[in-house]
C-alpha cells in the first residue's frame, strides 16, 4: 500500500446568512481539528476561533482528537445562543401563566 494515499474530507460552517463547505485532500491519520486547521476556514469568518468551537461529523458530536476517514464531513457548530432547556422552560412557564389568567376570567 502507498504511503502517499490522501483522503478526500469536506469541512463545513455555516452562519444563519451564509456558509462554506470546503473540500480538501488530507494524510492518513488526520484529526478534526488538524483538517479544519488545514482547510482555512477560520480565515473566512470572522471571530470562528477553532480552539474553542465543538466538532461533529454528520450530525454527531465528536472530539477535535477523532481521527478521520475516508469521505467524512466536519462540521464546526456556532455556540448556542441560549440553553434550549431554559427556552423550552420559559416556554412552558409562559403557557401556563396564560392559562391560569384564563381560567380566572
Amino acid at each position: 500500500m502507498s504511503q502517499d494515499k490522501t483522503l478526500t474530507v469536506e469541512v463545513a460552517y455555516a452562519l444563519p446568512d451564509r456558509q462554506a463547505l470546503l473540500e480538501l485532500q488530507v494524510a492518513p491519520g488526520v484529526t478534526v481539528m488538524e483538517a479544519a486547521a488545514q482547510s482555512g476556514i477560520a480565515g473566512k469568518f470572522e471571530g470562528l476561533d477553532l480552539n474553542d468551537a465543538k466538532f461533529g461529523i454528520f450530525g454527531v458530536q465528536v472530539s477535535a482528537e477523532q481521527v478521520l476517514r475516508e469521505g467524512d464531513r466536519v462540521e464546526i457548530y456556532r455556540p448556542l445562543i441560549a440553553d434550549p432547556k431554559e427556552v423550552r422552560r420559559a416556554r412552558a412557564e409562559a403557557a401556563k401563566e396564560r392559562r391560569k389568567q384564563g381560567k380566572s376570567d
